[in-house]
């Protein structure tokens, strides 16, 4: 396994990769780039993210996680894919990847026009109906959640977070928007933690895997369960394993080739190396 970055180590990802139909798992550090955070990256606060139980259970930790979604979804929805998504959506377009597999909730590989992509753990926007499973698009929930509380754009400055939501503190008047077909609880359509993703969701991540030839690991660490499960799927299946990512993953030793640095970097120079 090759460790330090150089030419050679590119060219042995791109030897490995060359000729064979490619997966491609993504995470949160393919979106530094468009100025999304990074939950573990160099320099990431320390985080505990709001489990789906105290969303359901406490009525004040919805006001603050509603708050904070509305507003970290607009940065969200402000950014724009980088150059990593491009070099995926050309690695499809050139039929080069059968798709790409998302640990992240931003849309952008869609937006950059990849077509085959599986969001495992959902985007951030939609939001979707606990009781009765109707779907909301966020930009006009988003005008509600304007409507019921003008005086929350100007309450305080925020700190976008890398699950698409914003630290805010007082949030005791804020009026969390219902469900309009039943008055049930809305949630955006994202895995918390304490979920699970869903299994329809997994399936189709695993299909893609299981119809490559080789799988590409592009700025996850690994830590969360759905992104492992995947590997150790593909490495059961003996197809090639490229890992590129800044600082260690779960699998490194495991891969045939890991690449540290940036994700998007990198994948421009793997595309340019296997479409010469």
């Amino acid at each position: 396994m090759q460790t330090q970055n150089g030419s050679h180590d590119i060219d042995r990802a791109a030897e490995l990769l060359n000729g064979k139909l490619i997966s491609v798992l993504t995470g949160a550090g393919l979106s530094t780039d468009s100025g999304i955070p990074d939950y573990r990256g160099e320099g990431a606060a320390v985080r505990n993210p709001m489990t789906f139980q105290q969303f359901q259970s406490a009525e004040d930790l919805r006001k603050r996680y509603w708050a904070g979604s509305h507003l970290g979804w607009k940065r969200f929805a402000a950014s724009a894919p980088n150059d990593g998504h491009s070099a995926l959506a050309e690695f499809e377009r050139r039929g080069l990847s059968n798709g790409v597999i998302t640990q992240n909730v931003d849309g952008l590989h869609l937006q950059a026009g990849s077509t085959r992509v599986v969001d495992v753990h959902g985007s951030i926007d939609r939001a979707r109906c606990l009781r009765c499973g109707q779907y909301y698009a966020r930009t006009p929930l988003a005008q509600r959640i304007e409507d019921l509380n003008p005086w929350l754009e100007e309450s305080e400055s925020h700190t976008l977070n890398p699950d698409g939501d914003a630290d805010v503190h007082d949030v005791d008047a804020f009026v969390v928007p219902e469900c309009t077909v039943c008055g049930g609880m809305l949630k955006p359509d994202v895995v918390f933690f304490g979920e699970f993703v869903p299994t329809r969701k997994f399936q189709l991540a695993s299909a893609l895997v299981d119809q490559s030839q080789a799988l590409i690991v592009a700025g996850s660490s690994l830590v969360v369960n759905s992104g492992i499960r995947l590997v150790e799927r593909a490495l059961r299946k003996h197809i090639p394993l490229v890992i590129i990512n800044r600082g260690t993953t779960k699998a490194d030793r495991r891969a045939d080739v890991k690449l540290d640095g940036g994700a998007s970097v990198i994948l421009c120079d793997l595309l340019e190396r296997l479409t010469a």
